[in-house]
């Protein structure tokens, strides 16, 4: 299964409108341009759409199979930088992804809903899916819609939730900032020790009156990943009424995590004392790996490392470290696994 070609420098979307009262739903495929799951799968809710094998009858649905056109013609991540960091317009860009998020960031402010599909590095890549804050009125990302965002959460499919993106990574950019000379060049000191480094996607569209969705698929070549993205996409469009189809079931049995800690790789010579995959299981004081000089870096507690990158630019994430969460997420509770 191959994707559609999609020109380097133009972004496009496609707007499906019902003619009845519905919410605005936006998804994304390929914010990083490696990740095809969600473009297979955009691509396949776009031929039932156009044959009229389905219909949109409520709302306004948006997809964008190539959110990154220029990562995505290069089979890679990012184009310049990573799109999903430091994202907001700017009157001055300073590379393509400053470019995208010109076009990009207006329309994720005009939605109610984003789902944004991904897939990660390293394997077996459960699928698992970010969840954002609980309502709060604080400073860092105030919010008020958790329910429906929660909602949804638990018919996407997956049954690995995770929380604490936003808030791990203001606690990194703290950190950074004690040793921002890591990073090679000034843009990527400058982009990586931004109060606004965190917000992606979906924290732009909540900072503007939406709620929002990250699931990852699986991981890059699994051919179960564009399956596990469409039915996602399918459910958010039964969930939110857009099409006329059964409800899905609420997920009862599902595990939920916090993001705890954001460790960065500082020196070239940093490595991990083995292949890691993502939630692989931490025993406290369970060493990760070391810094140049020989220094181990541990787990600080049971736990889970989340998304390791032994290729991770110096000043940039190596790992996150994941506790289980106590956070009740549509009324019920996470079950642990540790």
């Amino acid at each position: 299964m191959t994707s559609t070609v999609h020109h380097a420098h133009m972004f496009k979307s496609h707007v499906y409108a019902g003619f009845e009262h519905g919410p605005r739903v936006i998804i994304l495929g390929a914010v990083h341009g490696n990740e095809i799951c969600g473009t297979l799968a955009i691509e396949r809710l776009m031929r039932e759409l156009d044959s009229g094998e389905l219909t949109i009858l409520r709302g306004r649905l948006t997809l964008v199979p190539v959110t990154n056109p220029l990562a995505h013609a290069r089979v890679q991540r990012n184009g310049d930088r990573n799109l999903n960091r430091n994202l907001a317009p700017t009157n001055i860009p300073h590379d393509f992804e400053d470019r995208i998020a010109n076009v990009l960031c207006p329309l994720l402010a005009d939605q109610d809903v984003l789902l944004d599909l991904h897939s990660t590095t390293n394997p077996p890549g459960q699928p698992f899916i970010m969840l954002g804050p609980q309502n709060n009125n604080g400073e860092l990302l105030p919010f008020a819609r958790a329910a429906e965002e929660e909602a949804l959460a638990l018919r996407l499919g997956p049954t690995r939730i995770v929380e604490g993106w936003l808030d791990t990574y203001a606690e990194g950019v703290k950190t950074r900032l004690a040793y921002a000379d890591a990073s090679p060049s000034l843009r990527a000191r400058m982009l990586s020790t931004d109060p606004c480094y965190g917000v992606g996607t979906t924290e732009y569209t909540r900072m503007h009156g939406g709620y929002a969705l990250t699931l990852e698929c699986g991981q890059h070549a699994d051919p179960d990943a564009p399956e596990v993205a469409y039915r996602a996409i399918r459910n958010t469009l039964a969930h939110l009424g857009l099409i006329d189809a059964p409800a899905p079931q609420q997920q009862q049995q599902f595990e939920l995590l916090k993001l705890s800690q954001v460790v960065d790789r500082l020196d070239e010579g940093d490595r991990f004392v083995r292949e890691w995959a993502s939630f692989d299981r931490l025993q406290a004081g369970e060493v990760i790996g070391h810094r140049g000089d020989g220094t181990p870096v541990a787990a600080p507690d049971d736990g889970y490392i989340v998304f390791p990158s032994p290729i991770a630019v110096p000043g940039n994430e190596w790992f996150y470290f994941a506790r289980i969460s106590e956070r009740k997420v549509d009324g019920l509770q996470g079950k642990s696994k540790l």
